[in-house]
């Protein structure tokens, strides 16, 4: 009888061994994500991590730190997605059945809010999703100490 479990079997990896350790030279998540929040370089804190208004820098202008390694894709987007409608939404019915506003001016307003919300989050997001893969050694961070 054949072993049906064999075909959905871990792929074998080719390099059985690992150039970290997990308690050899660990970042801090919180740090990281703090600079990342603040659009610095996760690793100095001192290096703006962006070149304009989401473009990530090839490296920090300080330290040196290789930046071009992330992968931060569509999480942003995603995120502020998120929470923009988790905080809009709640708020826009509280509005409507407290105050009854016209509905061009609530439209106007949250329309308002809600892209000014956007483009406050999105470049932070993205600053926290680089620095939290640096800090976990994602996608070629691992080996730049």
């Amino acid at each position: 009888m054949t072993d049906m479990t064999e075909g959905f079997c871990a792929p074998k990896t080719t390099s059985t061994t690992s150039t970290t350790t997990p308690g050899d030279g660990e970042r801090e998540l919180r740090p990281a994500l703090m600079r990342g929040w603040k659009r610095r370089c996760p690793s100095c804190g001192g290096g703006p991590m962006l070149k304009g208004y989401l473009k990530v820098r090839d490296e920090c202008p300080v330290c040196g730190e290789a930046l071009h390694h992330h992968r931060a894709d569509d999480g942003p987007a995603y995120l502020t997605i998120l929470i923009v409608g988790h905080l809009m939404a709640p708020l826009l019915g509280f509005v409507f059945i407290e105050f009854r506003p016209d509905p061009l001016v609530l439209v106007a307003l949250f329309s308002i809010g809600t892209v000014a919300l956007s483009l406050f989050l999105l470049p932070r997001l993205k600053g926290m999703i680089v620095a939290f893969q640096w800090a976990k050694r994602m996608h070629g961070f691992e080996n730049d100490d």
